[in-house]
């Protein structure tokens, strides 16, 4: 049997290291990653290698050549452009078409038996065979479940963690049969488990999946880049070291020289030819590469360093990563988890802090204190986006640095000469990050729309004029020390996940487009914004009945942005009514879950005392709406949602409503019963936001003040939910108090369980063994059905080591019957 080994890729996320080096030659124990890769296989008798090379690929065949120093028979399949893993390998087809091959990453360490997954696809009679491991993060992989004769049910790629569902992940190892290019097209990019898996399944052809014991590291970021290292030398993975064990996990190379009164605390390598001076230290989990020097009284811990570099006197190397070719100088200290590019030259007495990036070919002065990158810089942190754009504290994680080269990112993933919209609330923290935010745009070649200080509907509905993409910076809701800046796409919706990926990997590599001279951006602030606005407004919604209904409402603008907009809207409504608290606020740009129950109990107050119809109060920025009924009673939020759908419903008679898999399954019988449908969505904004631009929704609604009027707009807005109610009140002729009574109650508890990251894909692969043959629900998360109807979610947070878990049914007591059962599978996984 031939094997396919995949060296064609960049490696983007480990830059610098492969900035001038392909991901396969990185070395693991002074050794390519590829090289252990190659040993393995023949180990397992596949002398017989295709190599497809793309990036960098003259590196790679020089290195290994014909394969004969390893006693093995390499040929090379040249991809000319990115064909994807499975465009890849049909590349290579000539050399595969006869017989059953292995396909292998160059680029992941491991020890699997082969042999044994081999012989596993032969005895199935399987046309491809994956080759599956359990981790304790899946989201950076594809998950994968099989029943229990090994045969795949299902595949997700990267998922998000609202997505997951198992811990068992493709390692991007196959055993397949030639019959299986058949279904890859030549020369355009395709993937085996985007493209080539689904529809072999969807045909019903043998896919099996092999749960191989042993280990396996995708080594695609510095973490598990130094990891991998770790692991080497622990012996936690069967490779072959080359050098001799001088002391229990000391290996030292040939020709290395370590000075007798040098200190040695293993396991640690050192590379061939490598010199060690006196009274220099090199503790656990160090690899020292080959021709390395290291000068008297240098410290080395938990370092990876590459070959040919030189280590000055007194220098200090900790917890990080040194390309070849660099010298660091006397007394330079290097901080956990920077990583030194190829050919750097690193001064004296300089400090580099940790997770800094130096890109090759860079000179660190004597005596500087480096704590950004040179010349791009990264934040240091796994994933840019948290639940509503990127967000933390004022000037200590959010500075306007970051707001710079965040902006310059953005910027990098449109095109030249388009335009963005940019808004904020009314902190002076928004107002200042703002300006930055708008430098970096113009400084790379994009044209800003500045609307200031606007609704947050406002920003989303002019950017969707005209403009590539916006950017909204607002105070956190009830974090009044913390800020979001938030990413819209060209219809005013936050950016999807795969956007948000994007984003992410160019700020990740840090590599911002800047602007020619000629090509800076022009600044414009659009007039007659709210104008616009209302028009818009008014145009879209129907406002039939409302002048003629003599209904009095109160307004609460909250002392936010939502009041800018009220004044010229309530005076085209004709509607009667009452606005309080409509001024602007700089020092309350949010408030705290109390304060705003608070005003909702005063606003109740009004509304009873004044015969008001209902009472709205706005958030801060006008994006959500909460209700108080005629009798100044607070309609909760998840309430509100059923009513506002019921309210819809009646009206409309058809079409369908968005609403996220939490909510409660009352929703499903009002809707039914007014001869709508629904339609579930995760809980991410984005996913309601797409379904809420179909053109058969009528309604959306998140059940936490968020409210989608599809004729107008596909995101949360506020305003436009509040000229929809009145409308909707004022023809239907009922309070809301009697629309809410007509409504059965709900009863759906909610509770959150600590849950280390670690283990979060072990948690939920142990909720779908527990479901056995009840319905499993994997739209977002995991959701169970009982027989009976009850139900219970079990969704992984995607920014906290935290678990929420959802129950419903038919009255408290059987909720928390329910909960409590799937509370305690949660947390015996997660011990």
């Amino acid at each position: 049997m031939k094997a396919v080994v995949m060296a064609g890729g960049e490696g983007t996320r480990l830059r610098p290291m492969t900035s001038s080096m392909p991901k396969p030659l990185l070395p693991v124990a002074n050794r390519p990653i590829m090289e252990h890769v190659l040993r393995l296989l023949k180990r397992h008798g596949l002398n017989e290698t295709v190599v497809t090379v793309q990036f960098l690929a003259s590196l790679v065949k020089n290195y290994f050549g014909d394969g004969e120093e390893l006693g093995m028979e390499l040929s090379y399949a040249n991809e000319e452009k990115p064909l994807g893993t499975a465009g890849s390998v049909k590349n290579a087809e000539e050399a595969l078409k006869d017989d059953a091959f292995l396909v292998i990453s160059g680029d992941a360490l491991t020890d699997f038996d082969l042999t044994e997954l081999i012989n596993f696809h032969k005895e199935k009679g399987a046309l491809v065979t994956v080759c599956l491991t359990r981790v304790p993060n899946p989201l950076e992989f594809g998950i994968t479940i099989v029943d229990e004769e090994g045969k795949v049910e299902r595949f997700l790629e990267k998922p998000t963690w609202g997505q997951v569902f198992s811990d068992t992940v493709n390692t991007g190892i196959y055993v397949m049969e030639p019959e299986v290019f058949d279904y890859v097209e030549p020369d355009v990019p395709v993937d085996w488990s985007g493209d080539v898996f689904p529809q072999l399944m969807k045909e019903g052809k043998p896919i099996y999946g092999y749960v191989a014991e042993g280990y396996w590291e995708d080594v695609g970021t510095h973490e598990s880049y130094v990891k991998a290292q770790a692991d080497v030398l622990e012996g936690r993975v069967d490779v072959e070291i080359d050098g001799f064990e001088m002391s229990p996990g000391v290996w030292v190379a040939e020709g290395a020289e370590v000075h007798p009164d040098a200190v040695l605390r293993g396991p640690l390598y050192i590379g061939d030819y490598a010199k060690v001076e006196a009274s220099a230290e090199i503790r656990e989990h160090t690899v020292v590469g080959s021709n390395v020097v290291v000068k008297s009284g240098a410290f080395l811990h938990k370092a990876v360093v590459h070959d040919n570099v030189y280590v000055g006197q007194h220098s200090n190397l900790r917890g990080c990563v040194v390309g070849k070719n660099t010298d660091i100088m006397r007394a330079a200290r290097i901080e956990d988890g920077a990583v030194i590019g190829d050919e750097c030259l690193i001064g004296e007495e300089s400090i580099v802090q940790g997770n800094v990036r130096v890109y090759p070919f860079k000179t660190i002065e004597a005596g500087a204190f480096v704590n950004t990158s040179v010349i791009w810089e990264s934040r240091g942190q796994a994933h840019l986006f948290g639940a509503r754009g990127v967000s933390g504290i004022l000037n200590v994680e959010i500075t306007p640095e970051l707001a710079v080269r965040l902006a310059g990112a953005y910027a990098t993933t449109l095109k030249k000469g388009s335009t963005v919209t940019t808004a904020r609330d009314h902190s002076r923290g928004a107002r200042a990050l703002k300006r930055a935010v708008i430098s970096a745009l113009q400084a790379s070649a994009i044209d800003v729309r500045d609307l200031e200080n606007v609704p947050l509907p406002v920003a989303r509905q002019q950017t969707a004029r005209g403009s590539a993409g916006g950017i909204m910076i607002r105070t956190t809701p009830g974090v009044p020390d913390s800020v979001d800046i938030m990413f819209f796409d060209g219809n005013g919706a936050d950016l999807s996940q795969g956007s948000q990926r994007k984003l992410d990997r160019v700020f990740a590599r840090q590599e911002y487009r800047r602007a020619f001279p000629g090509e800076i951006g022009d600044l414009h602030f659009p007039a007659s914004v709210f104008d616009s606005y209302t028009g818009s407004l008014l145009r879209n919604v129907d406002t039939t009945g409302i002048s003629e209904s003599g209904l009095k409402v109160v307004v609460d603008a909250s002392n936010g942005s939502a009041g800018l907009v009220l004044p010229s809207l309530l005076g085209k409504l004709g509607v009667d009514s009452l606005t309080i608290n409509p001024g602007l606020d700089e020092s309350r740009p949010t408030e705290s879950a109390d304060v705003r129950r608070s005003g909702l109990v005063r606003l109740g107050e009004i509304v009873a005392s004044s015969r008001a119809a209902f009472g709205v109060r706005f958030d801060p920025v006008g994006e959500r709406l909460s209700l108080v009924d005629e009798k100044g009673r607070i309609v909760e939020d998840d309430r509100a949602l059923l009513v506002m759908l019921d309210l819809v419903a009646a009206e409309r008679r058809s079409g369908r409503v968005a609403l996220p898999v939490t909510t409660t399954r009352i929703a499903e019988q009002v809707a039914a019963y007014h001869g709508t449908q629904v339609e579930w969505t995760t809980t991410s904004p984005d996913d309601l936001t797409r379904v809420g631009g179909d053109d058969s929704t009528i309604f959306g609604g998140d059940g936490k003040g968020g409210f989608i009027v599809p004729e107008f707009s596909s995101v949360f807005d506020g305003t436009a939910a509040f000229v929809r109610l009145i409308g909707l009140v004022a023809r239907t002729q009922l309070t809301l108090s009697q629309i809410d009574a007509r409504i059965p109650r709900a009863h759906v508890l909610k509770r959150d369980l600590a849950t280390p990251w670690a283990v979060k894909g072990l948690v939920m692969r142990r909720v779908v063994e527990a479901a056995e043959d009840r319905f499993v629900d994997t739209t977002d998360g995991v959701r169970v059905v009982e027989t009976d109807g009850r139900w219970v979610m079990v969704l992984p947070d995607p920014a906290e080591a935290v678990t929420h878990l959802w129950a419903e049914g038919p009255d408290d007591a059987s909720a928390q019957a329910l909960l409590d059962e799937w509370a305690a599978v949660v947390d015996s996984a997660g011990r």
